[in-house]
């Protein structure tokens, strides 16, 4: 019915007064934000529990990203009052963010597990469909593959994860990680639709890739599209070996929903996780919340839906060293390397099958070079004592591209080093000398420092003064241009006072393998550590 108001001669107001047909005088209106993977079956689901009540669900199909954006910057686009991202990761980040009123976690309504997606062409490389690829065969192959930034996407972060796992037996494991990473990273997309759009046939310009990480559900959906077309070439899915995080979906009722909306959105949630939201899920391509498949694909080659044991999200830290790991190998460097052919080098290393600390150093810093983006840039010096002249110090490789610094044959010249019989070790000179250089040479947008590799104390005593050397080294830096030293000490004849007093004065680090046998491991470990070589790390 409707009321008609006369407000003076001239003015006319009509208010509608509606009651529905079912006796509702007013509808409360829950306002929903999923992904799309869902927002189809939380859509429909929505519609059958809404039936005869007093409330209905308004659902929007919203990137998950764009959703987190929304909320952590309040833009003033309309507040959810449920929202179901991909992942737990999503809500975990927002709320670090600043959206105070997105909860940390919610209920899962469906899973879907991390893959690597092949192209028919590259799976067949690796034997396939004789049998399936798999993860550490991908990372050792020559397969051009495509990664989406770990930082912006969840998918990301399970790859990013897996990789890290992945190793073959008996690989050293920070050595091993840092090479899963920096294969991974050469093509690196925000998101993984950007990574579809640059398989063969999308029609882009831009590099083709043969290998991309995504979710399950996508991978059917793409190959649902293809087999629709005469030429349409499929994805094939390999699994991870050990279990890494699944998009999990999580359901989570904003902090500020009023009570109502609570209401409606706990029916919804019982609904979701029930048997016929299920199949219906599961018709799309995803898994239950606790990994399992309802709908099997026995003819399927191409996604063959093994059981996959769910994996725990990655805890705040875990999630913050992985991405610090990731942001070092996508940094490129510019790193000036000081090795000691100093005498005492010649010392046979006991358990090295008759290898010298020289042969030992020059063949770690020789492997280490694979282990820089090939963008980055690497001058190496040697220091005794004189060895130039009055100069304690000589350039072995000026500095240039690991790129070209392989193709140049840098590691066979770096192992061709050999220690100077008669030479002390002019350390402090040659550290100033090195960090003057590198100093004047410092280039923003990269990483710059200095290693200094060496298995003892300084022995030149017509040089500068520890407290010279550090006096020089505290007038040289800059905080916004860090040039961290990083220390790497061989053997019980350093001082690792000595090498520890010089890289803290520059805001760098101090690595000391006391067995020589194990500079690999040490070198590797503080390459790794990297991310964290700069004053302002935490």
């Amino acid at each position: 019915m409707a009321l008609v108001l006369v407000l003076g001669a001239a003015s006319w107001v009509t208010v509608a007064l509606t009651t529905r047909d079912d006796g509702c005088p007013v509808t409360d209106v829950v306002h929903i934000a999923a992904t799309p993977e869902v927002a189809g079956v939380v859509a429909e689901t929505g519609e059958q529990v809404a039936a005869g009540q007093c409330f209905r669900f308004e659902v929007d199909r919203r990137d998950s990203a764009a959703v987190a954006q929304s909320l952590s910057t309040s833009d003033g686009t309309r507040r959810p009052d449920v929202w179901i991202p991909d992942s737990t990761v999503r809500l975990r980040e927002t709320n670090t963010a600043g959206a105070a009123d997105v909860p940390e976690s919610g209920s899962s309504v469906a899973s879907s597990p991390v893959v690597f997606a092949l192209t028919e062409q590259a799976a067949k490389s690796l034997g396939w469909p004789g049998k399936q690829p798999s993860w550490p065969a991908l990372l050792a192959s020559s397969i051009t593959m495509g990664m989406v930034d770990p930082s912006q996407d969840p998918v990301g972060i399970s790859a990013l994860l897996g990789a890290q796992k992945a190793l073959p037996p008996g690989a050293d494991p920070v050595a091993g990680s840092a090479a899963a990473l920096r294969r991974l990273s050469p093509i690196t997309l925000p998101g993984v639709d950007d990574l579809y759009a640059r398989l063969p046939g999308a029609g882009g310009s831009k590099q083709s890739i043969g290998a991309l990480p995504a979710s399950e559900a996508s991978v059917l959906n793409y190959n649902s599209r293809n087999s629709m077309v005469a030429t349409g070439d499929q994805l094939v899915a390999a699994y991870p070996p050990k279990p890494v995080p699944s998009l999990d979906f999580p359901f989570a009722v904003l902090n500020n929903a009023g009570d109502a909306q609570r209401v409606a959105a706990a029916k919804l949630l019982r609904a979701l996780q029930a048997p016929e939201a299920q199949q219906a899920f599961a018709a799309a391509g995803l898994r239950t919340p606790d990994g399992r498949t309802l709908i099997s694909r026995p003819g399927d080659t191409h996604v063959t839906s093994p059981d996959q044991p769910l994996a725990a999200i990655p805890s705040d830290d875990d999630l913050t060293a992985a991405l610090n790991q990731w942001a070092k190998v996508n940094l490129s460097s510019r790193a000036r390397v000081l090795i000691d052919v100093s005498g005492s080098m010649n010392a046979v290393v006991p358990g090295s099958g008759g290898k010298t600390r020289m042969q030992l150093t020059a063949d770690a810093a020789a492997r280490a070079l694979n282990l820089f983006k090939p963008t980055s840039e690497l001058g190496a010096w040697i220091f005794s004592t004189n060895l130039d002249g009055d100069k304690d110090y000589r350039e072995i490789l000026p500095m240039s591209t690991i790129s070209a610094q392989l193709a140049a044959g840098a590691p066979d010249r770096l192992r061709a080093l050999k220690a100077t019989p008669n030479g002390q070790t002019g350390l402090y000179d040659s550290v100033l000398a090195a960090y003057r250089t590198a100093r004047r040479e410092w280039q923003a947008g990269r990483l710059n420092l200095v290693i200094v590799m060496t298995d003892g104390r300084n022995e030149d005593s017509h040089g500068i003064t520890r407290e010279q050397l550090l006096a020089e080294l505290a007038k040289l830096q800059d905080p916004r241009r860090p040039l961290p030293i990083i220390g790497i000490g061989l053997g019980t004849g350093v001082d690792p006072g000595e090498l520890r007093a010089i890289t803290a004065a520059t805001g760098g680090h101090t690595f000391v393998a006391s067995d020589p046998a194990k500079i690999s491991d040490v070198f590797y470990g503080a390459l790794a550590g990297l991310a964290c070589a700069t004053p302002s790390c935490s």
